[in-house]
């Protein structure tokens, strides 16, 4: 079938909740994919985190094919060989007490809103059906509609209602903001530590520990979300990391099913996650063998091959290579690790238009808030990797 005919189909039967970009990748290989005619481009997106590990890692492979061989679902009536090893190994990586797997992001991060509500309720005296939970303006959680209830994007939110109550937004960045929307009812903050479909949007030095600090004093519980700057993404294991701000609990997804299975996590301390009893949250696919078999995989692959490390030092190259290319048409380049954003300037037609051109010179990419190129290779990716990337960056941006 021709990339045309491909194009075609999904226009005429898929949902239109998408605009992808002119390509059909047919196959993909560490940092590489192919579209039908064999044209060979760099993965500067990675699924966005999804893929931190690059397109069909052998080591991943290898944990589905066992998998597979011997049981792929059992529910959670019944125990699996995986699913208690993956708990220990990812509450240790993380240096926290207790896992709640799941499937999705979106699901992490409703699960973690229940598990602050029920917790609220438990132990700080909240009224009944009273919790609060204060986020950030210009936050991405996720699309269900408890999570576009507290989105400041119009677009995500036009046509939904009615929505969630029980969440306050302040700027991002700020966090005396948080301190002073604390009230009686609040029981948590919920924040991203970088906003990545916001923009790529780096908080100023020291947002993340007053975070921690301010919900310590204030006896409310801190959830990051970390479901795309986790895993070794920003040069750390884990973002919050860079500043010590140890959360209560943490959402986790995309890159935790190595890019071959949907698998998602809540982390949290006993304290907090531990409120939750059987029957009162759980998924049909939550913690299956495949998934946690995948997972482990996953973790292994992070920390056996030095991931975060490699995405610090490689993040800085490329940082520094974006911010010595000399175009009017870019604005501004800021990130941290290998999550990294080009924001261009209005006249330039979009970011959309620069992603295409990128897209021409063998280069994925796709654009967020309408002005924000959003760059993320795989973690595996090498100098060589990153140096072939900046000539081509250089390259289509001078073909604008």
């Amino acid at each position: 079938m021709s990339s045309s005919q491909s194009i075609e189909l999904v226009e005429r039967y898929a949902a239109r909740n998408y605009r992808p970009l002119p390509v059909v990748i047919e196959r993909g290989d560490g940092v590489w994919v192919w579209d039908e005619s064999g044209k060979k481009y760099m993965d500067l997106l990675s699924c966005y985190s999804a893929l931190n590990f690059g397109h069909r890692h052998p080591a991943i492979l290898a944990a589905v094919r066992d998998q597979c061989e011997r049981v792929t679902l059992v529910p959670r009536s019944y125990h699996n060989t995986e699913l208690g090893p993956l708990c220990r190994e990812l509450a240790e990586l993380c240096g926290l007490d207790r896992v709640l797997p799941m499937n999705s992001g979106a699901e992490a991060v409703e699960t973690a809103i229940k598990t602050a509500r029920a917790w609220g309720y438990a132990n700080r005296g909240v009224p009944q059906d009273r919790a609060q939970i204060i986020v950030a303006d210009q936050n991405f959680h996720g699309r269900t509609i408890t999570v576009v209830s507290f989105s400041s994007e119009p677009y995500y939110r036009e046509g939904f209602g009615p929505f969630t109550p029980g969440f306050v937004s302040v700027p991002f960045g700020d966090a005396a903001a948080i301190e002073r929307a604390i009230g009686p009812d609040t029981v948590a903050v919920l924040l991203e530590p970088i906003q990545g479909e916001g923009g790529v949007v780096v908080p100023p030095d020291g947002y993340l520990r007053a975070c921690r600090e301010i919900c310590d004093r204030a006896g409310i519980v801190l959830i990051w979300d970390e479901v795309q700057t986790g895993f070794g993404r920003t040069g750390k294991d884990f973002c919050w990391q860079h500043e010590g701000a140890r959360p209560d609990l943490m959402t986790l997804g995309k890159a935790l099913g190595g890019g071959v299975y949907p698998a998602s996590a809540v982390v949290g301390t006993e304290a907090v996650l531990g409120v939750l009893r059987p029957g009162q949250h759980g998924s049909t696919f939550g913690g299956n063998p495949l998934a946690m078999a995948i997972a482990r995989a996953s973790l292994r692959v992070l920390v056996e091959e030095k991931l975060a490390e490699r995405a610090a030092e490689m993040g800085r190259v490329m940082l520094e290579g974006l911010r010595s290319i000399r175009h009017g048409a870019i604005r501004e380049v800021r990130g941290r690790g290998l999550l990294l954003g080009i924001e261009v300037e209005r006249d330039v037609g979009g970011a959309r238009r620069v992603c295409e051109r990128l897209l021409e010179v063998g280069l994925v990419t796709y654009e967020t808030h309408e002005r924000v190129v959003r760059l993320a290779p795989p973690l595996i990716v090498s100098r060589a990797d990153v140096d072939w990337a900046l000539e081509r960056i250089e390259q289509g941006f001078r073909g604008l």
